[in-house]
């Protein structure tokens, strides 16, 4: 694999804990702030419209930019605003920054696109996977040290962290990126076309629905995994980090069953385990080790869904790979806002413990798209 994908893990590292830290803290930092867990939980809210919505117009008004001028800027945005949230002292600044945080995270989408670039067809699982996998190691090492450092010295340490270790990034890029980087920016043009298209829309109902499944949960993983058995911050760090080691083993995984078996076989295995841990999920209520294996075995098959998603999305319009995979990107943040919208008001009925039941309608409804995308679908095949 090209050399310059280990250092986009990296920096997808810093950006993943960024991104998710908060979710590991919402008590104390609610607390700080005096406000309600549920209002705290609307931080990732914040993040995840952001870049839904603003990070593709960005990708696009850059479409033009050297690929490495795009990447620097857009890291040192995301410093920029995790610097504003360590700050904060009202809800409003730290959902500021967190918008802010939310344009500079196009970095992912703009990676992913010159991963697509570099590599031939065969691989691109392979390449796809190693760029998300900072993502995945970002659970692994950044959310349970961030939950840490958290409950000890208090929910801005983590964030302030973040924000140093963004700008240390962003500078390795500056000196490490070369001039030239041959891939394609993004632009609008023939995106019409492209969605009127069956299968790029089912492909990307695909990504929202099971992102609303997963974090209608995971905006709120602190109260949920304190509401299945309280734990000290150490116990819960360590639950944290075997999730995140499961990530990392799922999307590993995920871009290998890709490439081997085809992304419709491997979605369709990863949404149907998805479903049943999430249906599990409250019946570990007391059970330690019974709440780890039902979490990591979700980790793999949750965190596995992206590279298979990204494949299936580049191998439609491989011209247009980089704007399709920044759409690919909305649709998991408009999941991600819409599951923590829905989970805060949930858990308020039937409790952080049974939470993970609100998720299974929408991990099914992902299914159902899976299928309608390959009956319905007219130029996609699996390979």
């Amino acid at each position: 694999m090209p050399g310059l994908l280990y250092l986009f893990t990296l920096c997808n590292l810093v950006i993943g804990t960024g991104a998710f830290v908060l979710g590991g803290v919402l008590a104390p930092m609610a607390s700080a702030l005096g406000v309600s867990v549920a209002a705290a939980g609307q931080a990732m809210t914040a993040y995840a419209l952001s870049t839904a919505v603003l990070a593709p117009l960005v990708l696009v008004l850059t479409g033009r930019w050297p690929r490495a001028r795009v990447l620097v800027v857009s890291m040192a945005v995301f410093a920029l605003g995790n610097l504003i949230c360590a700050m904060a002292d009202s809800l409003p600044v730290l959902l500021a920054g967190r918008v802010l945080m939310g344009v500079g995270a196009v970095f992912t989408a703009v990676a992913a696109g010159i991963a697509v670039a570099l590599v031939e067809p065969q691989r691109r699982g392979r390449a796809l996977s190693l760029v998300f996998i900072g993502i995945s190691m970002s659970y692994v090492i950044g959310l349970p040290l961030g939950a840490w450092l958290g409950f000890r010295h208090g929910w801005h340490v983590p964030v302030a962290v973040v924000a140093g270790t963004a700008a240390l990034t962003c500078g390795a890029l500056a000196m490490a990126l070369p001039r030239t980087i041959s891939a394609p920016g993004a632009s609008f043009q023939g995106l019409g076309d492209l969605l009127r298209r069956a299968e790029v829309l089912w492909t990307l109902s695909l990504t929202l629905l099971y992102f609303v499944a997963i974090f209608c949960v995971f905006a709120y993983i602190g109260p949920v995994l304190q509401a299945l058995l309280p734990m000290s911050t150490e116990r819960m760090s360590v639950t944290l980090m075997l999730f995140g080691l499961s990530g990392v083993v799922g999307t590993v995984v995920g871009g290998w069953a890709n490439d081997r078996f085809g992304p419709r076989r491997t979605l369709t295995v990863q949404l149907a385990v998805l479903a049943a841990m999430m249906l599990l999920v409250p019946l570990t209520r007391g059970n330690h080790a019974l709440i780890v294996l039902v979490f990591v075995v979700w980790g793999i098959a949750g965190f596995g869904m992206m590279s298979p998603q990204q494949s299936r999305l580049a191998a439609l319009a491989p011209a247009q790979a980089p704007i399709l995979l920044s759409l690919n990107t909305s649709m998991l943040y408009i999941g991600t806002a819409l599951g923590a919208a829905i989970g805060g008001p949930a858990a308020l009925t039937v409790g952080f413990d049974r939470l993970a039941w609100v998720g299974v309608p929408f991990a099914l409804a992902g299914w159902l798209t899976l299928r309608l995308g390959v009956t319905k679908g007219a130029s996609w095949r699996p390979a």
